[in-house]
């Protein structure tokens, strides 16, 4: 047994191992996307100076270029009639490119300080920044403050840009500019010990003298000109920005000040021209070049990645969306239509029917579920299929001692042939099957039997609602019952591509049921796969919500994933069996192309995807605008809430349990997620799913409302004149099958 369990454990490894890999890449592509494209800071945001009694007066009143690399810490003036150029933050694909363009129309270099992130984005950019002739300094690799990281976090950020900038463009940089920093006068204590840090490490700092300010949008071009214009002939580093935001003052900033200053006598040069000192873009070792080609690369993919799913995301919203909001117009456009007084299905339906119970150990719920039947309003024979029961089910089924109530026993074939056994036993041309953990209101099978008057219909789906509803994992079933489930048949009643008569509660004609060959055991949601199966052979499946059944739901986590893994997996094989119905015509294309279709998209595809509209949002909340994600996780959450609304009303329904809509939707959702994503590997696998078995707890029968409580007495039906078919007949049919 235990070797058993060992190999059995082995075969679902692989699923489960591919499943770890694939969540592990996504969150790598997701991190370094975010890594990559998270919020550059504005220089505004800078902290204000603090205590500067650790600063030496040299630095303080020194130049803006201070190397700390040697014994002791030294600042360099520019000369009189010099200009550094600099740029911060990018680069970026647009203005990088104008600046440069600018620069050589003056024939002029500049130093950019570009961060290591966008470095990864755009790194043709920055190659032709090398090759044009300008400097690149570091500007880190994410923009934070170096002041409030750890010494580890310093080096990563350099090391980090050093390896970008060797995989775009071949070339290694000494200089860097510390984010949020000012001129040497702004330096506090913290600044300082920044820069000492900075030279350890074997960098210059570049501060700067003049701060053109262009990253204040209500500036105009000539007064970003006057910041950035020297006093009295001095040397200055100039501040400016070729990313982080509209850089088009910027460029038309540098076609006013370079002609302005070079007609004051001014030249242009880069930091290490100033210094007198070699570039300092020296080339990059090969093993750097390749390591950071890796990255560059990575970087692509994952933002490539990401700006794919976006889109892709975009899309799934507003055809969620759409179809949520269609859905519910189709739904009440239904129940209008239902409930108009002058609607008629045809004569009533007064002929007895056979309800078919299979039933596998049973014994909590069977005696429920059959005086359940026995109260009904219509009359019933009822048969009971046990099939191959462990426990007493057939026993208490007979105890019950009604002349109404057969049991039949058969070895364990599984529910379509207790089905089938049943089909064949039942007496009566209309047959009535249900689960044996389900009870009937009186008015049930009346009203299930209705839509028959129209001999074009062959089944009729009824309203399967959650009984035990009082924990939260039933509440959260019942909201999904009702506004899954029930909504769903109404739309699909009204396109007529209905793909489900649930096992719970559902009508059919036998003749129609012979005409398929009964139940099928191909799939194991052989519901769906019926009801297929009938719409293919042109017979029309209706959907009565005030025929309604109450079913007891799984109650623990494990029972549910079980249940739900089935339908899933069901369901596919049902979409598989019958994938040649999209390409035929009359009422087998109809199901094909408008059921099988919208199957497939909706309730397969779009939702494998939906738990990347989570992560993307946990994204977002780390990586992007956290105050518009969230706004936007809300307001599809408050559509969602508008559609649980308007389904519980259009039902009947309290709407008392839809505050835990929004737990559901954090933990409910992702459960059935896994449940779908589970069921389409295993399909993929080609592995068979065995059928199973839920524990029931039975006290089904405390669930029924009291007589005359809400909808479905039997007054209610349509009054026709006429006389009533004869016992056993149906409209149109006058044998009576026994």
């Amino acid at each position: 047994m235990r070797g058993q369990r060992a190999l059995k454990g082995l075969r679902r490894a692989p699923r489960w191992i591919l499943a770890g890999i694939v969540t592990v890449l996504l969150a790598c592509l997701l991190a370094v996307s975010g890594v990559a494209n998270s919020a550059i800071g504005n220089d505004a945001d800078a902290d204000p100076s603090g205590n500067a009694s650790s600063v030496p007066s040299s630095i303080l009143n020194g130049g803006a270029i201070i190397d700390a690399t040697g014994d002791s810490v030294v600042s360099y003036d520019v000369p009189d009639k010099t200009i550094v150029l600099t740029f911060d933050d990018g680069p970026s694909d647009t203005y990088t490119e104008e600046i440069l363009s600018v620069l050589e129309k003056y024939d002029v270099d500049g130093t950019f300080f570009e961060v290591g992130s966008n470095i990864t984005k755009y790194p043709d950019e920055v190659k032709d920044l090398v090759d044009s002739g300008s400097e690149i300094g570091l500007h880190t690799f994410t923009h934070p403050d170096l002041t409030k990281v750890s010494d580890t976090r310093m080096e990563l950020e350099l090391s980090e840009t050093q390896l970008a900038l060797s995989g775009a463009a071949g070339v290694t940089s000494n200089l860097v500019r510390p984010p949020y920093s000012a001129t040497p006068k702004a330096l506090d204590n913290d600044d300082y010990s920044e820069v000492q840090k900075l030279g350890d490490l074997g960098y210059i700092t570049v501060l700067t003298d003049l701060d053109s300010e262009d990253w204040q949008t209500d500036l105009s071009v000539d007064q970003m000109v006057a910041n950035a214009t020297p006093e009295n002939g001095e040397g200055a580093v100039i501040l400016m920005h070729d990313a982080g935001g509209d850089r088009s003052k910027t460029v038309a900033m540098l076609e006013q000040l370079i002609p302005k200053l070079k007609a004051e006598g001014y030249t242009f040069t880069t930091v290490s021209g100033a210094l007198n000192m070699a570039k300092s873009n020296g080339a990059a070792s090969a093993s750097d070049q390749w390591r950071g080609k890796v990255l560059v690369g990575a970087v692509g993919v994952s933002t490539g990645f990401l700006t794919t799913l976006s889109w892709s995301l975009v899309g799934v919203g507003v055809l969620t969306v759409g179809r949520l909001g269609l859905m519910l117009v189709f739904a009440r456009r239904h129940k209008k239509k239902r409930r108009d007084p002058g609607f008629r299905w045809g004569p009533p339906v007064r002929a007895p029917v056979s309800v078919i119970v299979p039933a596998y150990n049973e014994k909590e719920c069977i005696e429920d579920t059959i005086r359940s039947l026995l109260a009904s309003d219509h009359p019933v024979e009822i048969i009971v299929v046990d099939d191959g029961s462990t426990d007493n089910t057939a026993e208490l089924a007979r105890g019950i001692g009604h002349p109404a109530v057969r049991v039949i026993e058969q070895r364990n074939g599984g529910k379509a042939s207790a089905l089938n056994t049943g089909i064949a036993a039942a007496r009566h041309e209309l047959i009535v099957m249900m689960d044996g953990d389900t009870v009937f209101e009186p008015t049930t099978v009346g009203r299930l039997v209705q839509p028959f008057a129209d001999p074009e219909v062959g089944a009729v789906a009824g309203n399967a609602k959650i009984a035990n509803r009082r924990g939260l994992l039933g509440k959260w079933q019942h909201i999904e019952y009702v506004m899954g489930f029930n909504i769903d048949r109404r739309v699909y009643d009204s396109l007529r591509c209905m793909l489900t008569v649930p096992g719970a509660v559902g009508a059919f004609r036998r003749r129609a049921l012979l005409e398929v060959g009964g139940v099928s055991d191909d799939t194991l949601a052989e519901d769906t796969d019926l009801t297929i199966a009938l719409s293919r052979k042109g017979w029309r499946v209706v959907y009565e919500e005030r025929a309604r059944a109450w079913t007891e739901a799984p109650s623990k986590i494990r029972q549910l994933w079980m249940q739900r893994y089935r339908w899933c997996y069901g369901t596919i094989q049902s979409m598989w069996k019958h994938r040649r119905a999209i390409f035929q015509k009359g009422p087998s294309g109809r199901i094909g192309r408008w059921g099988l279709l919208h199957l497939a998209l909706f309730q397969v595809v779009l939702p494998t995807m939906a738990p990347l509209i989570d992560i993307l949002t946990v994204y977002g909340m780390f990586f992007l605008n956290p105050w518009l994600t969230g706004g936007l996780w809300l307001a599809m959450l408050l559509v969602q809430l508008l559609g649980a609304v308007y389904a519980f009303r259009l039902d009947g329904e309290k709407l008392r349990p839809l505050w835990l809509l929004p737990l559901q939707q954090i933990v409910y959702r992702q459960l059935m997620y896994g449940v779908l994503i589970q069921s389409v590997m295993t399909a993929l696998a080609g592995t068979r799913l065995r059928w199973q078995k839920l524990r029931r707890s039975g006290g089904l029968g405390s669930a029924l409302p009291a007589p005359g409580a809400g909808p479905g007495t039997i007054s209610d039906l349509p009054a026709v004149s006429g006389p009533a078919p004869r016992s056993g007949a149906q409209p149109g049919n006058t044998e009576d099958r026994r």
